[in-house]
């Protein structure tokens, strides 16, 4: 692995200033607070900033805020609301270095996986203000009898949205979460996790100067035990991310609230290198697969599975390319790979590798905490002989480890794809219509074909979401939008009821009806 450069130094001069602090953290809405959250940067260990740390009261207080906002907001016209999200967009692409600097500070992760958060507001932005009149209508549908009935769809905003996102996007998850929340009418509330309050912030802040109204979206921050529930109580809709276990959880304080809830969960997720597979571009495809912001997401590759025939060339290029990575932390362009986020996570990483190793696995490339490059820098690490009785085999690591078996048939390379609980995201590398015959018996949300998973999460206008313990639940799309929605039916009848006529027996009306029913069946149409 290639070293940058010296570490940075101790204390390096703040991303945000003492003034800029203030301004995002009056998002919070904490009046009550009696203590403060300060979290460290992994870059240099040093304090990012202090957030208060809130109540339950905190919450209910903010959910009283946000829909007293949210009734006005409701009421705005669709094209109102579109002109925020577009600002936005504007906003976020023009103070892109900022943006970058401040999630870097938080996560330690590369700059160019920090752009790529950037980008991925700025292409939800633009494509749900191009497209929210189309998915929320209002639709015209088939009426009960026609001419005489006439039937409209309609979308209501559910009202308060919760939103629970992790520290792995901390700016992407909840903006690009809360963009169609917005523009479906809802006001919104979030908790972010408590190691980059601040990516989430600045994220308001934009949307403040874009127009959003005031109190219409708040943040909580405070224990999570206490929060989280309580923030739930509140909320007619949660958007979640985070991992299956705490999703269960989720799931079931909602069905005591008889509320919906969409979840992005955990994954384990395969890559499928075929024999007619473009070689060098099925390597650089696996390092962004597996190692894009130090393997921590949901749609990372953990599984990676070549053909016999090509297997040992495959690896070869692969270990060279790994070998290769330039690792580091620090608010520029250098590093491929950056850090993992905290303790506690280096701590699941090394331990899974460990386990492998003590247990029979081969390290073909990376394997070692490097402390010289940043305090939880790991690096890009590729196992071959991964068994069942491994941690890493069937948990998810989310780290930059990956394990590489080999397989004979297309049954046996499918069966071992779908051997897991999850279904999140995989990838297929071959020859066009051999990988999409693959791709499409794999029990995944999202399967790409000569990518990682960046072209089917970047299709925007597709669904996003996973299969088995791998969420609840899609994103983007139409169904990303209209889950923040109750559906409505408006119908108007005209000239006559719907019911028997005076003065006529239930006898001939029966038979009435029966001659209408067959005669609607004759009529083309939807009806």
């Amino acid at each position: 692995m290639t070293l940058l450069a010296d570490p940075p130094a101790a204390s390096p001069t703040p991303v945000l200033s003492p003034d800029e602090r203030e301004t995002l953290i009056h998002y919070i809405h904490a009046p009550h607070h009696t203590k403060t959250q300060g979290h460290v940067s992994p870059i240099d260990l040093s304090e990012v900033g202090r957030v208060p740390w809130g109540s339950e009261q905190c919450v209910s207080e903010a959910a009283t805020l946000v829909r007293e906002a949210q009734k006005k907001w409701a009421q705005t016209p669709l094209a109102k609301r579109v002109a925020v999200v577009r600002k936005l967009h504007d906003l976020v692409l023009n103070n892109y270095e900022h943006i970058c600097d401040i999630i870097q500070t938080e996560t330690g992760k590369s700059r160019q996986s920090a752009m790529e958060e950037v980008a991925d507001v700025a292409m939800t932005a633009r494509y749900y203000s191009r497209s929210a009149k189309r998915h929320l209508g209002p639709h015209w549908r088939a009426g009960a009898f026609p001419l005489v009935t006439s039937t409209v769809e309609r979308h209501v905003p559910k009202g308060l949205v919760g939103m629970i996102s992790p520290w792995n996007y901390p700016f992407t998850l909840p903006l690009s979460d809360a963009i169609p929340a917005l523009l479906a009418g809802n006001g919104v509330i979030l908790k972010p996790d408590p190691k980059t309050p601040f990516s989430a912030l600045i994220g308001l802040e934009l949307l403040a100067q874009a127009g959003l109204p005031k109190n219409l979206f708040l943040v909580v921050t405070g224990e999570p035990a206490s929060i989280g529930p309580a923030l739930i109580a509140e909320s007619n809709f949660v958007m979640f991310t985070g991992s299956t276990q705490t999703g269960k959880i989720i799931a079931q304080v909602c069905g005591r609230h008889l509320i919906d809830f969409s979840a992005e969960l955990g994954g384990k997720n395969p890559m499928i290198v075929l024999a007619d597979a473009p070689l060098d571009r099925a390597v650089e495809g696996t390092i962004a697969a597996c190692f894009s912001n130090a393997g921590q997401l949901c749609m990372s590759v953990e599984r990676l599975m070549v053909h016999e025939s090509i297997a040992d060339d495959f690896t070869t290029k692969l270990v060279d390319r790994i070998n290769q990575l330039s690792l580091g932390v620090g608010l520029n362009w250098d590093a491929e790979v950056g850090s993992l986020i905290s303790e506690s996570q280096l701590t699941r990483v090394k331990s899974h590798v460990s386990d492998a190793v003590d247990k029979g696995a081969e390290i073909l490339a990376g394997g070692q905490h490097r402390p010289d490059l940043g305090a939880y820098v790991f690096e890009p690490t590729l196992l071959r002989g991964v068994t069942e009785e491994m941690v890493l085999c069937r948990e998810e690591t989310f780290g930059p480890v990956v394990s590489l078996t080999t397989f004979t048939t297309d049954e046996e390379a499918v069966e071992k794809a779908n051997d897991t609980d999850y279904g999140l995201s995989a990838s297929v590398w071959g020859s066009p219509k051999h990988a999409r015959a693959i791709a499409e018996r794999i029990e995944a949300g999202g399967v790409n074909i000569n990518e990682g998973f960046t072209a089917a999460y970047a299709s925007l206008d597709a669904p996003m979401g996973g299969f088995k313990k791998s969420g609840v639940g899609r994103r983007h799309g139409k169904a990303g939008i209209v889950k923040y929605t109750d559906a409505q039916t408006v119908s108007r009848q005209r000239l006559v009821n719907i019911s028997k006529p005076p003065g006529m027996s239930g006898e001939k009306f029966a038979a009435l009806m029966v001659r209408g029913l067959k005669m609607l069946a004759k009529l083309p149409g939807k009806h």
